[in-house]
């Protein structure tokens, strides 16, 4: 029987081997042109719900000032010792309000955790919520149904800097294609010296059409549209970014300023 979620809790500390900074390089100057085209010149002020460990973000913090909403406390920890000029939020991007308006708002693969489409209307209405009109939505699910490809797996190594080797493997399966979620299973292998240790996890992502996507954008009060995104490889992953501008400004902060 595998336990749920476990690398955003006791496994939190694999994570900087599992996806290290660096790698998000590539990604991150995607989503930094896009801002600068959406936004314009300048230090916008920007949120990131769903942060994580702050990967993707700590590419973006020299030219955007950050705010950061997480779930989980532990990877909070590790997004605020690579991000320390970031303000960060123990927050589900479902239900947070912060009383404060951005000029962009982001969710990076965390959108991937939204499994009904109430939750999606949900982070839909916190985005609107926090943003002026004309501010900027950018979301990127791993995957959506055109992309998903069915038993897809992968492996990867990592070297930590105290020696530790972790190899992990990934796969994903829809046991049910008729619902709105797929499964993600994970091993880790452990490597310190002689000592092999080995950890099980599981998730479930939500898996929807990209017109669903959309719809909800637009029922949201958002000009939505998919942009070309920095793929992950070959399972599919983030092929597209959803990129929504508000219309209007959200009901429940109307007496609110960009800052």
């Amino acid at each position: 029987m595998f336990s749920r979620n476990r690398l955003y809790d006791e496994l939190a500390h694999l994570w900087p081997l599992v996806s290290p900074p660096e790698d998000y390089a590539d990604e991150a100057q995607v989503w930094r042109d896009l801002l600068r085209r959406r936004l314009g010149p300048g230090q916008h002020q920007v949120l990131e719900l769903g942060v994580g460990g702050g990967h993707n973000l700590s590419h973006l913090t020299a030219d955007f000032h950050a705010t950061a909403v997480d779930l989980s406390p532990r990877m909070l920890e590790h997004s605020r010792r690579l991000n320390p000029g970031v303000e960060h939020h123990v927050g589900d991007m479902r239900a947070v309000r912060l009383g404060r308006l951005f000029r962009a708002v982001l969710i990076h693969d965390a959108a991937s955790y939204l499994v009904t489409e109430d939750d999606i209307r949900q982070t839909l209405a916190t985005a609107a919520a926090h943003l002026d009109s004309g501010g900027v939505l950018v979301m990127a699910p791993d995957f959506y149904r055109e992309t998903f490809k069915d038993n897809s797996a992968g492996y990867d190594v990592h070297v930590g800097n105290d020696g530790t080797v972790l190899t992990y493997f990934e796969y994903f399966y829809d046991p049910d294609p008729s619902d709105t979620h797929v499964e993600m299973l994970i091993v880790f292998v452990i490597r310190r010296g002689a000592e092999l240790r080995v950890e099980e996890d599981r998730h479930t992502l939500g898996l929807f059409p990209m017109t669903t996507w959309l719809s909800l954008m637009e029922d949201a009060g958002f000009a939505a549209e998919a942009e070309a995104g920095a793929a992950g490889g070959d399972d599919g992953r983030q092929q597209y970014l959803l990129v929504g501008t508000l219309r209007s400004t959200a009901n429940d902060l109307p007496q609110l300023r960009p800052l």
